[in-house]
């Protein structure tokens, strides 16, 4: 069974939580303060993690940052702010999804195990797609570019896969947030924009000049047809 930790301060939260987790199958960890969920990730390897973003102790920005350095785990991020600006943050960190309180404890196993599926969905057949440099196997769910591997979340890796699938093809945003998120939430449109981000910079030699994404001003997004390399 998949192993979910939970970073969050809120026991009555992590408890409602934990039972609907439990329900669906998942193995549940929980942690109240930023440095000690952090050590405990580090510790037993959980397959996702739901992170509060207001914690005691360390930071829950900070906690992902530090995740991030190490690993593509999925992250899930919880919060009670509301301000767009705090929501791209994170999402700018890595963040897979990011659900704001108050919510339904059924919307977050469903965000869960949205977000595992995309982790690990099995692909079909051989099939790596190339464009110069860059290889994108979608059996291996790997990405290199000049034969080095390139870690990718797993959003990233669904944003990519659907871009470099159709080149030349022009994506909205909110096409390509149905296409990695499963569902399109109403308002989140621009959290693509941050994935969009985190993803050139890995994938881009040069992210001033993005050749392999190129943005379509008022529109979305599109993978070019042939790259320069």
């Amino acid at each position: 069974m998949p192993t979910i930790l939970i970073i969050e301060d809120e026991i009555e939260l992590v408890r409602v939580l934990r039972s609907y987790l439990e329900q669906a199958n998942f193995t549940v960890l929980s942690a109240v303060q930023g440095d000690t969920g952090l050590n405990l990730w580090v510790n037993k390897h959980p397959d996702l993690v739901i992170l509060d973003l207001n914690l005691p102790g360390m930071d829950g920005l900070d906690v992902a940052r530090e995740m991030r350095r190490k690993s593509d785990i999925p992250i899930i991020m919880v919060t009670a702010r509301v301000e767009e600006t705090d929501r791209l943050i994170g999402l700018e960190l890595g963040a897979d999804d990011y659900i704001t309180k108050p919510f339904s404890p059924r919307e977050v196993v469903a965000r869960v195990r949205a977000v595992l599926r995309r982790a690990g969905l099995p692909r079909a057949k051989n099939n790596v797609l190339r464009s110069g440099s860059l290889e994108i196997d979608l059996d291996a769910h790997t990405v290199s570019r000049e034969e080095e591997t390139i870690d990718l979340t797993p959003t990233e890796f669904k944003l990519l896969e659907t871009l470099a699938s159709q080149p030349g093809r022009v994506f909205s945003r909110l096409q390509l947030l149905e296409e990695s998120q499963g569902d399109a939430y109403e308002g989140y449109e621009r959290t693509i924009d941050a994935h969009i981000k985190n993803l050139r910079g890995k994938i881009e030699p040069d992210t001033k000049n993005p050749y392999y994404i190129e943005t379509v001003f008022g529109i979305g997004y599109r993978f070019v047809k042939e790259s320069k390399d």
